[in-house]
């Protein structure tokens, strides 16, 4: 496939209630917003985003903390990162665009914020694609060896500032590396374009603080929301499709449609896909076939 690299598209920036968005934007048809994970950008995306422009119009924000998007203040609760906030904040940004219903797909830590999106802003998202993740409350609830060994960024990025954050500032782009190579990678796996401004953000000792709160929040104020949705019994109702990689975690410890089920209205389907946790970059073929077909 040749690598397009947002050909078509030109970095922008538009300020919102909340704080400044970095985003890129292009196409014709139904609003697509594609959501990015940890420790990325919206450039994870470069793959799949050009081929999509005939049928959509393409949004790809760098989510709030990451990128060179705006990073949300500091708190003792973490409540400003709480995913019930990444999720007003990223709604604020569609609105300022003038989209008020898109379809949507998201990975990683953007899929955490897609998922609290699709519960507290059921109107607005038509239907919906998370990639290689199981609700947040899940894999706390199922934490054992294999996740703490496996997944132990999620308890390392969570311990109290500045443990995590003055060890990755002292070396960012080897922590990066380090992070990204849960499955064994070379140095050349990320296209160099989008390594380049992966690299440039992390360097950035706001974005690496951003990235533990993000962790923080995740293990306590978002596990509440979490409680309280569940309590209240409120799931998603939209159309929703999970992806996951074959040779990563996700599938080697669960079965996500089956978990996904019971936070969803309707029916959940959902398949492995012959990649490692970073589906868009491994096998952007069959993220931008599931895109076509799903998204209809």
């Amino acid at each position: 496939m040749k690598d397009l690299f947002f050909s078509e598209f030109k970095i922008q920036n538009i300020k919102t209630d909340s704080g400044i968005i970095r985003f890129r934007i292009y196409g014709n048809g139904e609003p697509l917003l594609m959501l990015h994970g940890n420790p990325q950008t919206h450039a994870m995306w470069h793959k799949v985003a050009p081929k999509l422009i005939n049928k959509f119009t393409v949004i790809c924000p760098d989510i709030p903390g990451y990128g060179k998007s705006f990073k949300p203040r500091i708190s003792k609760d973490h409540k400003p990162y709480s995913k019930v906030n990444m999720a007003k904040y990223t709604l604020e940004f569609m609105n300022k665009l003038g989209f008020d219903k898109f379809f949507l797909i998201a990975h990683d830590r953007g899929a955490r914020i897609a998922h609290r999106m699709a519960l507290d802003y059921p109107d607005k998202v038509i239907k919906m694609i998370l990639l290689d993740i199981i609700p947040t409350i899940e894999h706390f609830e199922r934490t054992n060896k294999d996740f703490a060994m496996g997944y132990y960024h999620w308890f390392w990025l969570s311990q109290r500032n500045p443990i995590p954050e003055s060890v990755i500032n002292k070396a960012p782009e080897e922590w990066f590396f380090a992070h990204t190579s849960r499955e064994k990678k070379d140095k050349d796996f990320f296209a160099p374009k989008a390594l380049e401004d992966y690299l440039q953000c992390v360097r950035n000792p706001k974005t690496i603080r951003a990235i533990c709160e993000d962790y923080r929040a995740a293990a306590t104020i978002d596990i509440k929301d979490d409680e309280l949705s569940r309590k209240k019994n409120i799931k998603i109702k939209m159309p929703t499709l999970v992806l996951w990689g074959k040779n990563g975690k996700i599938d080697e410890w669960y079965e996500p449609v089956s978990i996904w089920q019971k936070y969803c209205i309707e029916e959940v389907t959902g398949y492995g896909v012959d990649a490692g946790h970073y589906l868009a970059e491994e096998n952007p073929d069959e993220i931008i076939k599931s895109i076509n077909t799903f998204f209809i």
